[in-house]
Formats: structure tokens, C-alpha cells, sequence
């Protein structure tokens, strides 16, 4: 038994969650839909070149989440699940979940996506583990901030051994699978390394160093 790590968005998802989400709001009349749809597609540029910084992102990304009532974040997320979820899902991803689920191993989900998007998309994949950018509270909900550090790039790293210390799990024989060469210190930590449907980038890291390739589209 071992523990298999996963990127969620353009991995086991085909597309991004956290992109689709910040334009579903657009649409919706929840946010600015000129201004927060072009900085949305900002960012998503500057995270598929690596040039992304994580906490003005997040400082976008979770504006939202503080600025509007919880019970319409709610019923908003739940329109966007219903609209992009069984489309989203990436064809391969069940049979790969179901092969590490077969083995007797611990899986987790390990996104930068914050989690009040992505716990409900992680539950509809049977994995019972999510670590994910962690918004923060205060006594009025959201409060537009997050803990520390980041699951994104070698946040993941420090997430991640968090959660093996909390469930005394052990790392070795581990399983990662990303799509994008921003998941190379996550994928060079794991001592079984699977570039998914990668981006170029990652897949001439992938094929220099005889890492396993694979697509799930």
C-alpha cells in the first residue's frame, strides 16, 4: 500500500476548476464581469507560463468568497457544479481512482484550487483525502485570506507532508500525477512520478528523465 498524490485541475479534471469557476461568476453577475474576466485570464496565462505569484492570485481568487453572502456562494457553486461537473471529469480519472483504491492505497487530491471549490469535485471522485488552498474565516465567513503555505509549487511539498504527520502515513513507494511543470518539486518529491496529459514543459522534464506518461482524455 501506498499513498497516490493527484493535481486536480487539468489532470484528473480536462480543464481548470478554478479559471471556469472565476468565469462562471462572470456570467453570473456575482463579480465585475469585464474587469475580474480579464485579471481571471491574467493569471491562468501567468500560471501556464510559471510566472504566476500565488498570493496576489489568491488575494483575486478569494475576493469573492468574502464579498458575497455564503448562502449565494452556495447556491453559486452549486449552478457551477451542475454545469461543468460531469463534463469536466477527465474519462481516464475513475478507472486510474479505482486502480490505486484496488491496491489497498491512500489517495489525496493536492490542488492549489481552494477548497470551497474543490472539496465537492474531489467527493464526486471517491477520494477521501483533499489538501487544497485553505481559505480562513472570521465570525462573518469568508474572510478573503488563507493559511499558510499555499498548495502551490513546493507548498504542495510542506502541505502535504502536514497531512502524512497528521494521518501517520508513510511516503515511500509514493504515486504523484500532474499535468503542469509548476507540480515539478511535487512530482520530483514522490518516488513514483506520472506526468498526465503534461504540458510541454513537463513533458521534456518527463521524457529527460524516463518519467511515466500517460493521458486520461
Amino acid at each position: 500500500m501506498a499513498i497516490a498524490l493527484f493535481d486536480l485541475d487539468n489532470t484528473l479534471l480536462a480543464g481548470d476548476s478554478d479559471y471556469l469557476w472565476g468565469q462562471y461568476l462572470c456570467d453570473n453577475g456575482a463579480v465585475d464581469p469585464i474587469a475580474h474576466a480579464q485579471e481571471n485570464t491574467d493569471f491562468y496565462q501567468q500560471y501556464q507560463a510559471g510566472e504566476m505569484d500565488i498570493t496576489a492570485f489568491l488575494d483575486f481568487a478569494l475576493r469573492p468568497l468574502r464579498e458575497t453572502p455564503i448562502t449565494s456562494l452556495l447556491a453559486l457553486r452549486e449552478g457551477f457544479l451542475n454545469t461543468f461537473l460531469d463534463t469536466l471529469i477527465s474519462p481516464g480519472a475513475s478507472d486510474l481512482i479505482d486502480q490505486h483504491h484496488s491496491r489497498g492505497d491512500t489517495l489525496a487530491v493536492v490542488t492549489a484550487t481552494n477548497r470551497f471549490v474543490t472539496a465537492p469535485i474531489v467527493q464526486k471522485l471517491g477520494i477521501h483525502h483533499l489538501i487544497a488552498t485553505e481559505p480562513t474565516l472570521d465570525a462573518d465567513g469568508f474572510d478573503g485570506g488563507h493559511q499558510r503555505p499555499p498548495c502551490f509549487q513546493a507548498g504542495k511539498i510542506l502541505n502535504v507532508e502536514r497531512w502524512l504527520k497528521t494521518y501517520r502515513l508513510n511516503a515511500t513507494g509514493s504515486f504523484a500525477y500532474s499535468d503542469s511543470h509548476n507540480d515539478l518539486p511535487l512530482l520530483e518529491w514522490a518516488d513514483n512520478p506520472v506526468a498526465v496529459d503534461p504540458d510541454p514543459e513537463l513533458a521534456a522534464v518527463a521524457n529527460q528523465r524516463g518519467w511515466t506518461v500517460i493521458s486520461l482524455r
